[in-house]
């Protein structure tokens, strides 16, 4: 193939020329990259004002903009991978939290990196699966694809036949990626105080570092592959789910059994209202069960680690993102629930207090936030209800709206409670982007019986919690009558 013609290819995967499609490590070389953001972003605004002087439209010039940044943001994200792509995929599912005519530029460019990044050349992938299963690694497989058939942030995956003929996928970690990672992570770490700024209330320092442990985490290969054994144990034979087995795992490769199927992005593009709720079910009964039988939080429900199998099944993949579930987060469940349906206000200030969702000391808006979850708590009341991107437009607003008054500015989140706050966000953004419409209450309620025990004590008219004579986070032990919503039945 002539040189010119080769090296466009290789912009078009978003390979520069002389790269072997690994991400750069240097520190310096990163940040410069992510600095070229706003600079670029700042460039276009100005070379915009001059298309207008000269007569574009102002539409015209803001959807320029728009097109060019998300381009720009792509490219940039999809080559550091890491940290950085890990952002990608999840501004590719919050930019539905923009208002249609600004979001659709991103929603374009940044979905790309749910289930996609550059990838690796032929002789680096050589070289890396060298480095992990020895010299003569070819000789493991009967076919070996050196095209990559995904990529994502710390890794991409080539398909494969297995020496005793199964059709496997071998997951290659990028070479060089955690120290692309740990400078990532530095990078954040330094950040951490200015977000304090949007959440005074919230140590930002003990939150960024539970969240860089759950990325480091994802870099332990032999961890991924022990935790996705027992999953695939705890899933054997499910008739909703399918979860691969490993086949071999050894340095920076995981090989595990082929799942052939639709990709969850495929129904998100084209597939049906009804087949897209049953799918978003399916991944919120997963998400559920999964802590239920094996004790463990499956942390990252994107579009890309999903399948649609042609049984039906839910097809699951990549569990580098997994963490210990914690023992007592039903109990808190439960209290929350209770105060937020049972209670007053004052009510579920105390529960948020005594959980350390409020720091001690501070103040706190309780009618402000007991308002902001009513949305929330709606989503329970009926047998079947809906999630839609519009809903979550509105969430996204109310909960970031830029004033000092903001009830949200009050909170704080315990680290221990991170990755369950990064798989909630991430489960919700995906759900609303599939639109899905279902019985959300009973595939909550079967995990969590102390959330059902709450809602039936609200269907039911009781009043569980005592009066506490000084604060008045209170209500009377006998049961207060209720008037309950035409549209809500009794859980049973």
């Amino acid at each position: 193939m002539p040189e010119p013609r080769r090296r466009g290819l290789r912009r078009l995967r978003g390979v520069a020329p002389g790269s072997t499609g690994a991400p750069p490590a240097h520190a310096a070389v990163r940040t410069a990259k992510l600095a070229a953001l706003p600079v670029g972003y700042a460039a276009r605004r100005a070379a915009g004002m001059r298309r207008r002087a000269l007569g574009r439209t102002a539409h015209e010039v803001e959807l320029d903009i728009q097109t060019r940044t998300a381009q720009h943001m792509f490219e940039v994200l999809g080559e550091l991978k890491g940290c950085a792509a890990k952002l990608g995929q999840l501004l590719a599912i919050y930019e539905l939290a923009l208002p249609p005519e600004l979001g659709t530029p991103y929603r374009t460019a940044l979905g790309r990196l749910q289930d996609s990044a550059p990838a690796l050349l032929p002789r680096a992938v050589s070289a890396a699966m060298a480095d992990s299963l020895g010299e003569h690694w070819r000789s493991r497989f009967l076919e070996f694809d050196l095209r990559a058939c995904a990529a994502a942030s710390i890794g991409q995956v080539h398909r494969g036949v297995w020496r005793d003929r199964r059709p496997v996928a071998v997951k290659l970690m990028y070479p060089g990626v955690r120290e692309s990672v740990r400078t990532d992570l530095d990078q954040l770490r330094r950040l951490a105080p200015l977000a304090a700024v949007l959440l005074p209330g919230a140590d930002m320092r003990a939150l960024t570092e539970a969240f860089a442990d759950c990325v480091l985490e994802e870099l332990d290969y032999p961890k991924e592959a022990a935790t996705q054994r027992i999953f695939a144990a705890a899933f054997a034979d499910d008739p909703d789910f399918a979860v691969p087995a490993i086949v071999h795992q050894h340095g920076d490769v995981i090989v595990s059994e082929w799942l052939d199927g639709i990709a969850l992005p495929r129904i998100l593009a084209s597939g049906a209202p009804a087949e897209r709720s049953r799918v978003g079910l399916l991944v919120l009964r997963f998400l559920l069960s999964g802590f239920a039988r094996t004790g463990l939080l499956y942390t990252d429900p994107h579009p890309g680690n999903f399948r649609v199998l042609r049984d039906g099944r839910l097809g699951v993949v990549d569990f580098g993102a997994c963490t210990p579930f914690p023992a007592e987060f039903p109990a808190l469940v439960g209290d929350l629930a209770d105060a937020a349906y049972n209670g007053t206000p004052a009510d579920l200030e105390a529960a948020l207090r005594r959980h350390g969702f409020v720091a001690a000391g501070t103040e706190f808006d309780r009618e402000a936030f007991a308002a902001m979850i009513d949305p929330v708590r709606e989503l329970l009341l009926p047998h079947t209800a809906r999630m839609s991107t519009a809903w979550l437009r509105e969430q996204v607003r109310r909960c970031t709206e830029p004033r000092l008054t903001n009830v949200c500015r009050q909170l704080t989140s315990p680290p221990e409670y991170a990755p369950i706050g990064r798989t909630i966000l991430a489960a919700i953004g995906l759900l609303c982007q599939l639109g899905t419409q279902g019985p959300l209450r009973d595939e909550l309620l079967t995990p969590l019986p102390e959330l059902a025990a709450a809602l039936e004590r609200f269907h039911l008219g009781q009043d569980p919690l005592p009066r506490d004579p000084v604060t008045g986070a209170s209500r009377s032990a006998t049961p207060a009558p209720r008037t309950v919503c035409a549209r809500c039945t009794s859980i049973s």
